[in-house]
This record gives C-alpha cells, sequence and structure tokens, in this order.
C-alpha cells in the first residue's frame, strides 16, 4: 500500500498533489484567495483550508445544501483554518460551473483563484502525476496492478500520465452510478495531452450506496482491517477500494502471482464526522 495519508499531518493524501500546482497558479497571478466547492464532508476543502492557512491565502469552501449546526468536524476544522463557507442549494450547486454562476460568486467574494470540485482540472491532473514516481515495482514483476479510489477521475488519469512501466490500473467509484468517470479519465488525459494506454478501467460495483454511504458489511470489513493490519481506512474512499479489492482476489479476478499497489488517498479525518451522523 502507498501511504499517502502519511505524507502531511494536515495535506494528507491525494489532495496536495491536486493543489500545489493550483496554489501556484493563484500565486503566480496575484490571487489572495481561493475558492473551491464540496460537500458537507470533502477531503478537499478540508485541505485546501489547511493550505490556505498554511501559505496564506484566504480560502472559501462553496458547499452543497444546508450547513448543519453544530458543524461536523470537517467543517468545523475548516472554518478553524480561516475558511469561509457558503452554503448553496443542491440545485444552485449543479450549476456550479456555469459562467453566471462564477460571475456571483466573483462578486461576492472578489476576484479569486477557483479550483473545480475535487481539485479535477489541468493543474491538479498534472500534480497527481507526481503520484506515480512514488510506485516501487520488483524487477521480477509480470503483471502490475494499481489500484485506488475515484470521485472525479483526476488522481487516476494523473496517474495514469505519470506511469512509466507498463501496468494496469484499476479506479473504484465511490459515486453511485460512477460509469461517467469512464470518460471523465479519458477527457482528463486528453487536458493533459497523455496518451491512452487503455490499460485500466473504472469499477463501479463498490460504491455501496453512493458518496458517504457506508453499509454494516463495509464498516465491519474496515475494523477488521485496521485491527489486523494497523492501517486506518475511512468508508468514503479507501475503505471502499480495499473492500473492492479484496473481493476481486476472492472472485479469482486478479492474476495470481500479481505485483499490486493499493494507493492509500487520505481523508482519515472524515471518520469522526461520519461516525458522529450516523450515531444520531
Amino acid at each position: 500500500m502507498l501511504r499517502l495519508d502519511q505524507v502531511h499531518p494536515l495535506l494528507s493524501g491525494n489532495k496536495w498533489y491536486k493543489l500545489h500546482l493550483n496554489l501556484q497558479a493563484a500565486r503566480e497571478c496575484g490571487y489572495p484567495t481561493v475558492l473551491s466547492f464540496g460537500g458537507a464532508y470533502s477531503n478537499h476543502l478540508y485541505a485546501l483550508a489547511a493550505a490556505g492557512k498554511l501559505f496564506g491565502f484566504r480560502t472559501i469552501g462553496v458547499i452543497r445544501g444546508e450547513i448543519l449546526q453544530p458543524l461536523n468536524p470537517t467543517l468545523a476544522f475548516a472554518q478553524e483554518q480561516g475558511m469561509e463557507l457558503h452554503a448553496v442549494s443542491r440545485t444552485d450547486y449543479r450549476d456550479k460551473t456555469s459562467p453566471e454562476f462564477l460571475a456571483e460568486l466573483t462578486e461576492r467574494f472578489g476576484a479569486c483563484h477557483v479550483i473545480p470540485e475535487g481539485g479535477g482540472n489541468e493543474a491538479g491532473v498534472l500534480g497527481c502525476t507526481e503520484i506515480a514516481s512514488s510506485l516501487e515495482w520488483s524487477a521480477e514483476a509480470k503483471d502490475r496492478l494499481v489500484t485506488l479510489a475515484c470521485g472525479t477521475g483526476a488522481t487516476m488519469a494523473g496517474i495514469i500520465a505519470g506511469l512509466t512501466v507498463p501496468c494496469q490500473t484499476t479506479g473504484f467509484s465511490v459515486l453511485k452510478g460512477g460509469e461517467f468517470l469512464q470518460q471523465q479519465v479519458l477527457d482528463f488525459l486528453r487536458t493533459v495531452e497523455a496518451p491512452d494506454p487503455g490499460s485500466w478501467h473504472i469499477n463501479t460495483q463498490w460504491h455501496f450506496g453512493g458518496y458517504a454511504r457506508s453499509t454494516p458489511e463495509l464498516l465491519a470489513f474496515i475494523h477488521d482491517f485496521t485491527e489486523r493490519t494497523g492501517i486506518p481506512l475511512e468508508p468514503v474512499y479507501t475503505g471502499k477500494m480495499m473492500y473492492g479489492l479484496y473481493a476481486m482476489l476472492a472472485a479469482g479476478e486478479i492474476a495470481r502471482g500479481s505485483e499490486i499497489i493499493a494507493i492509500h488517498t487520505g481523508g482519515i479525518h472524515v471518520r469522526a464526522s461520519l461516525a458522529r451522523d450516523w450515531a444520531d
């Protein structure tokens, strides 16, 4: 397992890779404010808020749906780091990429560097190519497989674009109806002018009901995995990916003798938010 969750105490997982070129662009263009989008449990906004405080940016988080009080730990942390939280209805949120909606945000908050939800833009994809350089394979490996959880497809596209050795890549959609991610990854590859190696696919079977949804079966798996390995998982991203990977192994869908690197994309902090809400 590639433990990106250990990269930094606050900017952990794949989020820093998606953010650092975006923040560099904001600095070069003279924008003191960075604005982005996410849900109430957004790892992306959590990391952006921390990065804003560390590097001196004002940060705005546009939140999908109502902001409930008291704030869950994810949003409370973001606010503590200085992020201004702005709630919009789910209907309005669907228009978050429209020029009219962005103009309204600019009028409200002033000129700012806008990062798409989840860091899914050219800078985010290019930043994620660096993850591929951290993959260490044994010389004798014949069949290689990289697995990771997918929300926007940007991290997966970046890894595919950055690979220097032939291998298969499987992304596990954490979204219900994640079939669109296949095209999303292709679009991101074209955006960064990377060839499509064709040796990748999106697995849409193990979303457990959709984003931030879970089941007792998934939670039991995560608890057992953490007890046995000492590696913490969360139920939004990496927990679903590991469950799906184990299911593929049990079903004989991966060739015996394959070398597998599973990427832990972080987000451990979100467990506290979800645990509280599930308890309620």
